[in-house]
């Protein structure tokens, strides 16, 4: 069985592990590590998801801006 990825696939798996490494390094771990108990770690843990998704958010909706105006600014 060969797995034939094209260099777009390819791009966006390194960009997302890329994000992932960035999400546990800066967000994740910085976070978890400032408490103590175990429910205090799990409950910022979870918060951090909060950020995540707002990030995502932020850069989906900027890609998608950039995508529906460049044939007007190219």
């Amino acid at each position: 069985m060969s797995l034939d990825l094209t260099t777009t696939e390819l791009s966006i798996a390194v960009a997302a592990g890329i994000a992932g490494a960035g999400y546990i390094g800066f967000i994740l771990l910085p976070a978890t590590s400032a408490y103590a108990r175990l429910w205090e770690k799990l409950a910022a843990g979870f918060l951090t998801l909060f950020i995540l998704a707002a990030l995502l958010g932020i850069g989906g909706a900027l890609g998608l801006a950039i995508v529906y105006s460049y044939d007007r600014y190219a």
